[in-house]
């Protein structure tokens, strides 16, 4: 497993520049990428005889797949886990339960045959306990052996009780006993696991100082529901990471906000604002998902957050797609108020109103920076947009040539499905949960909305090859999209 500072960036190894890349614009919070600053991600990767740029780029995309493979786990890491393991395994033991397993295996297979097919001389012989476990190793997990359907009463193996084994990792237990099942790992492990998880989070949030690096690292393989509304206004830069100075700012912001919605709401019916404010009327209720954007006072919440931000940024205005990108931060903020598990079709009008304030205000400025840093996709012509596609037209050529001449040979534009994919940051294409589970990523990544968003999409279809290259027939899913989109202009 590569370690995560060779994880975070490693698509920035190179200094030579993508055609059509994306240059810093509108203030960017992080400095460009130095390689003599990160000297370690670029040792991580041999050096070739020659000097093939495809060829490494390339191959920085498998490793990006193998890294990210386990990126939605709950719990450590793999490599965390050998390492424990490395550090308790006695060979001993595992050869003892890997003979166990087997004598186990075979005895399994013994039960299922007829009477009498087993001679009195073949008959199984009861299988001998391991090894008591050293008590002061209390990491421990179930033999595989356990976890199978046991033999009918009265046979061998029921005589002697199997006992647990030393602790293995998931993956040691698996490479003895076969291939896992969901229910290999025990749900009160799961908790224990995510409560571990939890408790870093709070002790880094609980300094006086939050190291926001650190921070970064913990929430790139996701941030647990509790904690996540405190973190993403860190990530976001929306609180500082002194924790004397978050009441005040609070506070302060959302003032401001409201200050705006004395000045200018009032404005959304003036002539020179009512078009602007009458398709964020009519885009919001085509939002998902519906059970909580249909909700009166959601309604509202959403048309004062988009009315604001298109006065306050004229370059762009409100644009479509820019909706989409509100419900997110709602959904993670007024969880922090709601006890219900599916937020979808939770009751706002039970928060009390203060609280409804706060996430209003809250929402505005984390969707404000998100957008100060991809800004470039919504102003005129949306240049922003079409550069990404062409970035990401490049990016599969180089890592899969197949799907890429699949599409050219049969006329498809990466512009006529990927232009939603940049304008939605992909909303449309997956369910609200994992939007907001891949947001934890996007949001540990210095550039994650703008450049770690363009890997995603080309991990899309990577993952999807297959069925990508059985079709044969895109012109006809192409007009029933547009069908789609026709029929909600005119409604």
């Amino acid at each position: 497993m590569a370690s995560d500072g060779a994880r975070k960036q490693f698509w920035k190894r190179s200094n030579s520049k993508v055609p059509g890349s994306i240059q810093h614009v509108y203030g960017a919070q992080h400095p460009p990428f130095d390689p003599l600053l990160h000297g370690t991600l670029l040792r991580a990767t041999p050096k070739a005889p020659t000097t093939p740029v495809k060829a490494k780029r390339g191959s920085t995309f498998q490793e990006f797949e193998r890294n990210t493979s386990d990126a939605w786990d709950a719990g450590e890491d793999d490599d965390e886990l050998l390492a424990m393991a490395a550090e308790s395994l006695n060979t001993a033991v595992v050869m003892e339960t890997a003979n166990r397993v087997l004598r186990n295996h075979s005895q399994r297979q013994g039960c299922h045959k007829p009477p009498g097919a087993l001679g009195p001389e073949q008959k199984p012989k009861p299988s001998a306990e391991p090894p008591l476990v050293p008590s002061g190793d209390l990491r421990l997990v179930k033999s595989v052996s356990e976890s199978h359907t046991s033999c009918p009463a009265g046979s061998a193996s029921d005589a002697v009780p199997l006992q647990r084994s030393q602790s293995l990792p998931h993956s040691a237990t698996v490479a003895l006993g076969g291939v896992p099942e969901p229910s290999t790992l025990s749900s009160s492990a799961l908790s224990e696991r995510e409560a571990s998880r939890l408790d870093k989070f709070k002790q880094l949030l609980a300094g006086p100082n939050t190291d926001l690096e650190e921070l970064r690292k913990l929430s790139w393989s996701g941030i647990p529901k509790p904690v996540r509304a405190i973190t993403w206004k860190l990530l976001s830069g929306y609180l500082p990471a002194n924790v004397d100075r978050r009441p005040a700012t609070l506070q302060r912001k959302q003032k401001e906000y409201f200050a705006f919605i004395d000045h200018y709401y009032d404005s959304r019916t003036d002539e020179v604002h009512q078009d602007t404010y009458r398709q964020i009327h009519i885009d919001i209720p085509r939002m998902s998902p519906e059970a909580l954007i249909l909700q009166p006072k959601v309604t509202e919440i959403f048309e004062r957050i988009l009315f604001i931000w298109a006065i306050r940024h004229p370059a762009s205005g409100y644009v479509q797609g820019i909706n989409d990108l509100v419900t997110p931060f709602f959904v993670v903020f007024i969880c922090e108020y709601i006890d219900e598990e599916d937020v979808d079709t939770a009751d706002v009008s039970c928060v009390p109103a203060d609280a409804l304030r706060n996430v209003e205000a809250d929402t505005y400025w984390c969707m404000s920076r998100l957008l100060d840093g991809i800004q470039d996709n919504y102003t005129f012509a949306q240049p922003g947009i079409q550069m990404k596609v062409k970035i990401l037209e490049e990016l599969v050529s180089r890592i899969d040539g197949q799907v890429h001449r699949h599409l050219d040979q049969h006329e498809v534009r990466y512009l006529q499905f990927a232009f939603r994919w940049m304008n939605n940051l992909l909303m449309r294409e997956v369910p609200l949960r994992c939007t907001i589970r891949l947001w934890d990523t996007y949001q540990s990544e210095p550039e994650g909305f703008a450049h770690f968003h363009l890997y995603v999409c080309a991990a899309f279809l990577v993952r999807w090859r297959k069925e990508i290259l059985e079709e044969r027939d895109f012109q006809e899913d192409g007009r029933h999209h547009q069908a789609e989109k026709w029929e909600k202009k005119d409604s």
